[in-house]
């Protein structure tokens, strides 16, 4: 809380030195209405749930009394066991929903170069929020405890003290270079954007940007004397090279609230300390990186880097195989992002581009023979950490990746051609395969029902296959006006082995993205959005 309490005071001290005499001068009103109809094929597990808003479920995969003393990061007793979000199986109901974003904002500009923003908006799935149950006549159907928000509401000052400094405080959008760890999250479906509560420094000259932020992404009140979540960082920017950014920058995510594997027992505190059990310390993810971005003549180029270090008490604290985690996890991860493209100079202005990024992960989910007859491992797991995306607002599939694919390598391809002005069409191929494969039980089929051989026995495994599958993608756009845009796309996944088997690859390496069967899957959308 005090480090919270730091950037307020910060942020009120630096509203106080504006100048006190600014007048209104221009009020400007906007906003935009974004539409898009959805549909999935063979992608999520039948829900129990029937009503408004219930798209999804999640079901067992493997239990928890089939993976004994093994560290699966589902917490304590290792939960319900391995859960998945997806199904690969034709038996499961298809996705089909609409979903609809609606902004409003107003912009007020003052003397001295002073405004103010304030942005309202409501994501919502059509039908959820239809205020009448038209068998009995009550109008309590509605789902609409969180309809409009507050999206943004921040006062922005220029050139202040005669320098090209801007300062803006307040609730806030974050977009950095190309939003491959930090962005606004409207890139794909369910885009429900993205804003933080912060103070954003930003110096700014024609060929160097420097900005600094310090954000409260959770506040934890006075529960406990250290226990926010905060989330920092200096992004730098040289664009002294003609067409071309080059970018380095420090992210800073600091988590502090406190984490206990047990609590209110002296004796138990006794024992914990002299074994060093339950000893969790405050979360401090770093991530330092460079990138690269623009144009050589026809030639284009993103390249980007990234490096994660720092403690992960927080994801170490899900991984119990009892009833203690890893309260000695640590982030220590790379990632990258490359793309290269070239434009021909002839009818259609045809791009092809190449690309691929890697998101370093870990599995450690399997057990050694050793481990297994060692009473005291349990008490001590080893959990799984992988390189977290953080805010990232890209998506390299349009099925299992919710811009938190980790532990995996991607190879990405494709060409976009524009037959005229306002239409683009993009073909788009995409690899991908795990890096580090989860170790089921071994196990014989029966039907699709997978039975352990020897549940008891956990160290007795086989690995899952490292292939995920290939999605080919077509989409297209057409440009109305210059307000009005209209988009249309199809993605088929070809599943592979990997993702029937299931790995750790989604959720930033925490979540599996294993079905119950291996059959494709297909996305087709349709979308408008009109800006004012």
């Amino acid at each position: 809380m005090r480090k919270s309490l730091m950037i307020v005071l910060a942020a009120a001290l630096l509203v106080a030195v504006l100048p006190a005499a600014a007048e209104l001068q221009n009020v400007q009103v906007g906003g935009s209405i974004q539409i898009r109809a959805n549909y999935y094929s063979n992608l999520v597990p039948n829900s129990d749930t029937v009503g408004p808003g219930a798209l999804g479920a999640t079901q067992i995969i493997w239990p928890a009394f089939f993976l004994p003393r093994r560290a699966i990061g589902s917490g304590a007793f290792n939960g319900n066991g391995v859960l998945s979000a997806f199904s690969w199986d034709e038996e499961s109901n298809d996705l089909q929903f609409v979903e609809q974003r609606t902004r409003l904002n107003v912009k007020a500009d003052f003397t001295n170069e002073v405004s103010a923003f304030i942005e309202l908006d409501s994501y919502d799935i059509w039908g959820e929020d239809f205020r009448s149950d038209y068998i009995t006549g009550g109008d309590f159907r509605a789902v609409s405890n969180d309809d409009v928000e507050i999206y943004q509401a921040y006062i922005e000052a220029n050139e202040m003290f005669g320098l090209p400094i801007r300062m803006r405080v307040g609730r806030q959008e974050l977009s950095f270079g190309s939003e491959w760890l930090i962005g606004v999250n409207d890139a794909r479906s369910q885009f429900r954007g993205l804003s933080f509560d912060g103070l954003r420094l930003t110096y700014a000259t024609d060929i160097l940007s420097v900005d600094a932020f310090a954000t409260i992404l959770a506040e934890g009140g006075v529960g406990e004397q250290d226990g926010d979540v905060n989330f920092y960082g200096v992004y730098a920017s040289y664009k002294g090279l003609e067409n071309i950014s080059i970018d380095a920058y420090w992210l800073w995510l600091r988590d502090a609230r406190s984490l206990n594997d047990t609590a209110n027992n002296a004796i138990l505190e006794f024992w914990e300390d002299v074994f060093n059990l339950d000893d969790y310390d405050v979360t401090n993810l770093h991530t330092v990186g460079l990138r690269g971005a623009g144009t050589v003549g026809a030639l284009d180029f993103e390249a980007e880097v990234a490096y994660q270090f720092g403690d992960a008490d927080q994801v170490g604290f899900l991984f119990k195989p009892f009833q203690y985690g890893d309260d000695d996890a640590d982030f220590e991860a790379w990632g990258a992002n490359l793309e290269v493209g070239y434009t021909f100079d002839f009818t259609w202005t045809p791009r092809v581009f190449l690309g691929g990024a890697y998101f370093d992960g870990e599995d450690n989910r399997d057990l050694s023979f050793g481990e297994w007859m060692n009473p005291y491992y349990a008490f001590n797991p080893k959990s799984s950490v992988s390189f977290n995306r953080l805010f990232s607002n890209w998506e390299y599939s349009e099925f299992f990746d919710n811009s938190d694919l980790s532990n995996a390598w991607i190879a990405r391809g494709g060409v976009s051609v524009k037959p005229t002005e306002s239409v683009e069409v993009l073909l788009a191929v995409s690899y991908f395969e795990t890096l580090e494969e989860f170790d089921q039980p071994a196990y014989f089929t029966f039907g699709n029902f997978k039975v352990p051989l020897a549940p008891a026995l956990s160290f007795w495994t086989q690995e899952s296959d490292q292939y995920l599958g290939t999605e080919v993608g077509l989409y297209v756009t057409y440009d109305y006006s210059e307000d009005l845009q209209f988009k249309a796309g199809w993605a088929h996944l070809f599943t592979g082995d990997g993702l029937s088997d299931g790995n750790f690859s989604s959720g930033n390496g925490l979540l599996f993205n294993g079905g119950t069967d291996d059959k494709d899957s297909d996305y087709v959308f349709v979308e408008t959005k009109l800006c004012f």
